[in-house]
Formats: C-alpha cells, sequence, structure tokens
C-alpha cells in the first residue's frame, strides 16, 4: 500500500462538526481578493498542512485531521478559489468521496486533479521485481471508467482540469517523440468530453512542435511547471502560446537546483517564505495577466517546495498580479 494514501482519508460528511475553521483573513488580502479577475484561481497543492495555522486555519490541527476536514476551511479564504488533488495520482477515487469534496466547496470553487499514474507511466509503478510494461498506459477505456466517469459524477461543473503528469522518462521508453504524440493523440480523443484534460511532461525533449500542435488540435492544455525535471518556464513560454489554450494552467512547483525531498525537510512546517524565488513569480504574474487580457481563464496552483510556503506564495503572487493589473485587468465581476 503507498503510504501516501494515508495521508488522505475521506472528506468530511457535511453533517460533521467542524474540526478546523479558516484563519481570519487580514483586511489587507480581503481586499487583494476583490481586486483579482473572476476568471483567475490561485490554490495550492493539497491542503492537509498543520503549519498552515493562523495562514489558512484557525487552530492547530493533525494532518490527518486536515486531510478529512481541512478542504471546507481552505475554500473559506477569499484568496484560495482553486485547489490541487494529488492523492488520485496513487489511486483513482469514488464518486462518492469526490462529492464529499463538492459539497465541502463554494460553488465557483474548481479542482485540479491528477490522474492515476497508471495512465502516463509506461513501466509498471510499483514492481515487485524488475518494471514490467504497463498495461494501463495511454489506456482510454480504463481512463474513462475509473478516473473520469467517477470525476465528472462527483465534482461535476467543479472539476475543471484533469492533469496527466509524464513523469521524467528517456523518449525512447516512450516509443520516440512522434509515436508519444501520435498514442497520446490517440488517447485524448477518445476521452469523454466535460472536462478540460492538461498534459505536463517532465522530459524536456518531448516538448515539441509536433505536441504543442497536437494540444491545440484536440483542445487540450499543456500545463506550464516550475520544475527543475522540466524545461524552464520562460522555454516553454516561448515554445506554447497561453493563448491557443483552453485554460492557463501554471503549477508552480520546485526551483531550479532543488531537490523535492530535501526542499521538504527544509521548509517544513511550510509556514513561512525560505528560497523566495521572485523570477518565478514575476513571470507567472505577467503570463497570468497576458492570459487574462486575452479573455483566457486562468489557475495557478503552488506547492510548499516552490518557496517553503504555498498559500504564502499564492498571497504574494496575488498581490503582484493585482499591483500590475491595475492598469489593464478588470477587477472581479467585470471581466469581459
Amino acid at each position: 500500500m503507498d503510504m501516501q494514501l494515508g495521508l488522505f482519508p475521506r472528506a468530511a460528511p457535511s453533517h460533521r462538526p467542524a474540526a478546523v475553521g479558516p484563519a481570519h483573513v487580514s483586511e489587507r488580502l480581503s481586499r487583494l481578493a476583490t481586486q483579482l479577475p473572476d476568471d483567475l484561481r490561485l490554490g495550492t497543492s493539497s491542503w492537509s498542512f498543520p503549519g498552515w495555522y493562523d495562514i489558512v486555519y484557525d487552530r492547530v490541527v493533525s494532518e490527518n485531521v486536515l486531510a478529512r476536514d481541512g478542504l471546507a476551511a481552505y475554500a473559506g479564504h477569499p484568496l484560495l478559489r482553486a485547489v490541487g488533488v494529488d492523492r488520485t495520482y496513487y489511486r483513482p477515487l469514488s464518486a462518492d468521496d469526490l462529492g464529499e469534496y463538492a459539497q465541502a466547496v463554494p460553488d465557483d470553487f474548481r479542482f485540479v486533479l491528477k490522474a492515476d499514474r497508471l495512465l502516463t507511466s509506461p513501466l509498471e509503478p510499483n514492481p515487485f521485481g524488475a518494471r514490467a510494461r504497463n498495461e494501463r498506459f495511454l489506456d482510454p477505456a480504463y481512463a474513462a471508467n475509473e478516473v473520469v466517469g467517477p470525476v465528472l459524477e462527483g465534482l461535476g461543473p467543479k472539476a475543471r482540469v484533469l492533469l496527466f503528469q509524464f513523469s521524467p522518462a528517456p523518449a525512447t521508453l516512450l516509443g520516440g517523440r512522434s509515436a508519444f504524440c501520435e498514442r497520446l493523440g490517440r488517447f485524448l480523443t477518445a476521452l469523454p468530453k466535460g472536462i478540460v484534460y492538461a498534459v505536463e511532461l517532465r522530459t524536456p525533449s518531448l516538448l515539441t512542435e509536433e505536441y504543442v500542435a497536437l494540444l491545440e488540435e484536440l483542445g487540450a492544455a499543456h500545463c506550464f511547471t516550475v520544475h527543475p525535471a522540466m524545461s524552464s518556464l520562460e522555454r516553454q513560454l516561448e515554445l506554447v502560446q497561453p493563448f491557443y489554450q483552453p485554460i492557463l494552467l501554471i503549477r508552480w512547483m520546485l526551483q531550479a537546483g532543488h531537490e523535492y525531498e530535501a526542499a521538504r525537510q527544509k521548509y517544513e512546517p511550510f509556514d513561512r517564505i525560505v528560497d523566495e524565488d521572485p523570477g518565478s513569480r514575476e513571470l507567472i504574474a505577467r503570463t497570468v495577466l497576458d492570459a487574462l487580457l486575452g479573455e483566457r481563464e486562468a489557475i495557478v496552483i503552488a506547492n510548499n517546495k516552490a518557496e517553503g510556503s504555498a498559500p504564502l506564495s499564492v498571497f504574494r503572487l496575488a498581490e503582484r498580479i493585482a499591483e500590475w493589473g491595475e492598469a489593464g485587468a478588470h477587477p472581479r465581476g467585470e471581466v469581459s
């Protein structure tokens, strides 16, 4: 059993008394939320971090309590209007489980869910010996029945993006870049409608003109990611034009030159900015504003490993977007 699954128990049923509430929101952050466009949603990767006391939550409770009961409190923060659900990367959730998530959040809240890694790993992700070929790799029937169907049934319109994250792998393992694009195209074409499909690459050589053209043709999104395994955000923006995306999706994950586990150990309990990354913040803010001015919806998901505390990264990003947007962006409720 994957130990990470234990960090994400079922969401709290609506009749349970709240074990945690939202933290007090300062007048500055409340005012900032009103200055952002409706078509921009900011959020974090998951919500179950006790170190977010007095940032997102009103009391100190355990990780398990937050995983079970914290989503409603998280969604009560005016600057957190989206969330990434990473647990679905390890095992799909049932429609009932996802329905409980939907009940915990407002109508205008949106989810970005990772698809089951069986769909994006060419080899078995949990081998007991030599890694064999994974029969579920880019299997549209499995995706439709076990992943997409429950997501649409459980979350309805609150499910905005289903993300297919491809971990680092040699292009040869995927049959080469063209073969990968061809198979990815068949896979995406066969999936049910009703949600935006996004692709996040962690292998720079797969970011080709053929890949970009394929996503544009099929109406799927490239997930722009800030992560050392992938080409820089600048390079991604050179090859992929946000204006041709169905939605601008950015995941601000980990700084260049950093390793995930080392960052986790350094940044815990994720209650402060430790390694500021102003370059990524500025570029993300500019990209978001460009997309919004081009009448594109935008979602940005930040990770604790980006700077040390995902919600604090979100708040600083929101401030920068609001500052730059005064001259060109529209306040919430007035986006054309």
